[in-house]
Formats: structure tokens, sequence, C-alpha cells
């Protein structure tokens, strides 16, 4: 934990909408002229897009679990390490991931190499003077036998829809911009389910602050929806684990978020549409007394 460099991570797995808290804290760091340095969790996979392809083709073969959201997939000591070491000096290696052609093209002009998509480039220096490191991504809170990456995070965030919720939006998301069929798409759910329940499940259990996205509408039966409950039919949960740690001041949030309301002495529950209006006016003061308090310290 860092008060001089502090590490703010937004953890969720594939589909759940870490974008929309992405969103919201990059429209406080605008607001507030705060200079992050980013880091998305793709680049601390451990393979390339080809390589994974080939590795999860030897999984199958010898029969064991193996997936994105597990260790043998990941560095999570490097993860570990990069939290840790920036929020002692401020300073860190990064590299990132390429998923696209623009993306790549982008890169490959700003390093002069000649990159594809589902490659990674080379790690770099992060610029010197940020004010906080940012990661959005599968771990930002992961603790195994070997690491524990929540121990060095200040701020813990967890999107977590329910799990149907979760499925259809990967569901759709994977079969528009991906391309892939229902049954691969059914397929990778399966092949992911005991990683999911024993490194992305857990972390939920660490974080500080939880979004959880419910829907109002039926989703029984995630594998043959038509289409993705929108945030209107969509109730979110906002759980803090420690209410007292951040000063939360809920009759302040009753009268700014219209129609919400609470359910347990550490829970609200806003309307879905309420989504980004509910991050930014909570999160918001939690980061100008961190940056505060950094700023104190000189």
């Amino acid at each position: 934990m860092s008060k001089k460099h502090p590490v703010i991570a937004v953890t969720g797995s594939s589909g759940a909408g870490t974008t929309t808290v992405k969103r919201a804290f990059e429209h406080i760091f605008f607001r507030e002229g705060i200079t992050p340095a980013v880091y998305e969790g793709d680049s601390f996979h451990r393979y390339d897009r080809e390589e994974m392809r080939e590795a999860v083709k030897l999984a199958e073969r010898e029969d064991r679990d193996f997936s994105h959201f597990g260790p043998d997939a990941n560095v999570f000591d490097r993860l570990e390490e990069t939290f840790r070491h920036y929020g002692e000096t401020g300073k860190g290696l990064r590299r990132y991931y390429l998923h696209s052609d623009e993306e790549s093209a982008e890169h490959n002009k700003r390093l002069g190499t000649n990159l594809k998509p589902g490659q990674f480039t080379p790690w770099e220096e992060i610029a010197s003077g940020t004010d906080l490191l940012f990661y959005e991504g599968l771990h930002g809170g992961v603790v195994t036998k070997d690491v524990d990456v929540a121990k060095f995070v200040d701020l813990l965030i967890g999107v977590v829809p329910i799990v149907n919720l979760e499925w259809i939006q990967k569901i759709f998301r994977d079969a528009a911009e991906r391309g892939y069929s229902a049954e691969a798409i059914v397929d990778t759910i399966l092949r992911r389910m005991p990683d999911y329940v024993r490194y992305i499940t857990p972390q939920f259990s660490a974080t500080d602050i939880n979004f959880q996205r419910v829907p109002t509408v039926d989703t029984s039966n995630p594998f043959i929806a038509r289409d993705i409950p929108t945030r209107d039919e969509s109730i979110v949960v906002i759980r803090f684990t420690d209410p007292r740690k951040f000063q939360v001041d809920f009759p302040y949030l009753l009268s700014m978020i219209h129609d919400s309301w609470m359910s347990r002495r550490n829970t609200i529950v806003v309307p879905g549409g309420k989504m980004e209006l509910a991050m930014e006016v909570i999160l918001a003061p939690i980061i100008d007394e961190m940056i505060t308090a950094k700023r104190a310290l000189g």
C-alpha cells in the first residue's frame, strides 16, 4: 500500500463491463488533472495469440485445466512486482497487447517495428511524473499460493455482473467482434470455469467496492438470449467492504443518485441507467483524497 504512489485496480472477467469503470476513471482523471500510468491486464498474459492457441491445444490433449483466467497463462509474479515497485518508486515497465490492426499500426509507427495483432510490444519504462498507477483487467486482486497482487493495491474495484448476464455479454461480444460460433463460445466458457472459480471469483472478497449489475428481465438461459439486457433493464448493487475506510457518505449518495436506496448497511442499489453517474459520484472523492494525501508528502 502506498500513499506517495497510489495503485488503483479495476478487476473483472471478460465481458463483465470493466471498461465502463475505466471510462468513469478517465473522466475523473481529466477533470482533476491527474496523470495516470495506465496498465492493461492483457499485457500480463504469458502467451501471444498464436502461442495461446497452441497452449490450449496442448492442454486439451493432456486433459488439464488451462485458460486466460489461470496462472499458467499469465505472469502473476510480474504483475505483483509491477504494483509493488510502482508503489515504492512511482516507476515501472509496461508493454501493450495489440488487439487490432489499428493498435498495431499505432505502436509500429511509434516503435519502428512490424508487430501484428495478437502480439506484444517490448517492455518499456513508463513516463516519469505520473500521479498513480491505474490497472484494468482480469487479475487486479488475484491471490495464489505464490503471489498476492491484492496486497499492493490501494483501491481495488470489482465489476461483477451476475454470471448469466456476464455470459450473455460474452456470447454477444465474441460472436459480433470475433466471429465465434455459439458452440465455440460455450466451449470456451466451460474450459475457463475451473480457473474462473479458483482465480476470478475470490478476488471479489478482497475488493474495496463491488459494482454488480443485476438484470430485471429473465436471463435464466443465457445461451438462447436474443439480446443483452439494457442498462435501463438492470439495477446495480454497490457494496463497500468497509465504508469507514473511505468515509462513505450514504445520505449524500442517496441524495445525488435519484431512485437509489440502501439494501444493507454497506450496500447501495442504483438504477442501471445511473451506473456511470454513481461510479463518478462515489469514486471522485476517494481519488481526490488519495491525490491530496500524495501531494502533502511532497
